[in-house]
C-alpha cells in the first residue's frame, strides 16, 4: 500500500509535485507532521507562489532498500517534476554493506530521471567512532551525484549538527526548532531545480 503525506496546495490544483522520498529525518520523527521540513517546505511554496505541491513518503527506520522498492508506483502515482531523496543514514547507522546502499541509491536516480523528474541526493554523516566506514559512507553520496549527474546537498542537518540543543533527547532527531534551519539549508540546492 502506498501512503503519502500530501501538504500544502492539493496535488489536484499544483501543477507540478516535489516528491520527498526519505527517513525519519523528513518524515518528522517525535513532531506533529505540520512540524517536519516537508511540510515547512509546502508553506514556502505557496508563499512565493510556486504552482508545486509537496507529497511526503518519508517513513521513519526507512533504508535505501526499502525506499527504493517503493519509489516506482510513488513516481507512477504522483509524476513529481523533482524528486528528494534523503535516505542512507539508517543504512550507515545499521553498518549495511556501501555498495548496496550505492546501488540503491544509483537505482532510485535512474528511475527518477527516467521519470522525466529532477533529484536532489540529500546526504547524511556518521558520528567519527564509525571509523573509516563514515567517511566511505559520506563519499559515496558524492559519488552518485557525480556519476549521475544530479544535484546534491553533502550533508542534510548540516546547520543542526553541532547544536544539540536542537535535538530530541534521542541526540538523533531534530527538534521542531531545527526545522526552519532545515529547510532554509534544503532550499539553497532545490530552489534551482524548480525553474
Amino acid at each position: 500500500m502506498l501512503f503519502a503525506l500530501l501538504v500544502g496546495a492539493p496535488s489536484a490544483l499544483a501543477a507540478k509535485t516535489i516528491l520527498v522520498v526519505g527517513d525519519s529525518l523528513s518524515a518528522g520523527y517525535g513532531l506533529r507532521p505540520e512540524q517536519a521540513w516537508p511540510s515547512l517546505l509546502a508553506g514556502r511554496l505557496a508563499e512565493r507562489r510556486l504552482d508545486y505541491s509537496v507529497a511526503n513518503i518519508s517513513i521513519s527506520g526507512e533504508t535505501t532498500a526499502g525506499g527504493r522498492s517503493r519509489l516506482l508506483p510513488a513516481l507512477q502515482a504522483h509524476k513529481p517534476a523533482v524528486v528528494v531523496i534523503a535516505l542512507g543514514a539508517n543504512d550507515g547507522l545499521r553498518g549495511l554493506a556501501l555498495g548496496q546502499m550505492r546501488g540503491n541509491l544509483n537505482a532510485m536516480v535512474d528511475a527518477a530521471q527516467k521519470a522525466g523528474a529532477r533529484v536532489l541526493l540529500a546526504g547524511m554523516r556518521l558520528p567519527p567512532n564509525y571509523g573509516p566506514y563514515a567517511e566511505q559512507f559520506h563519499t559515496a553520496y558524492t559519488e552518485v551525484a557525480r556519476t549521475k549527474k544530479t544535484a546534491l546537498l553533502p550533508f542534510l542537518l548540516e546547520p543542526v549538527s553541532r547544536r544539540p540543543e536542537l535535538f530530541l533527547p534521542d541526540n538523533l532527531h531534530p527538534t521542531a526548532e531545527a526545522q526552519p534551519l532545515i529547510l532554509d539549508h534544503v532550499w539553497v540546492a532545490l530552489a534551482p531545480l524548480l525553474k
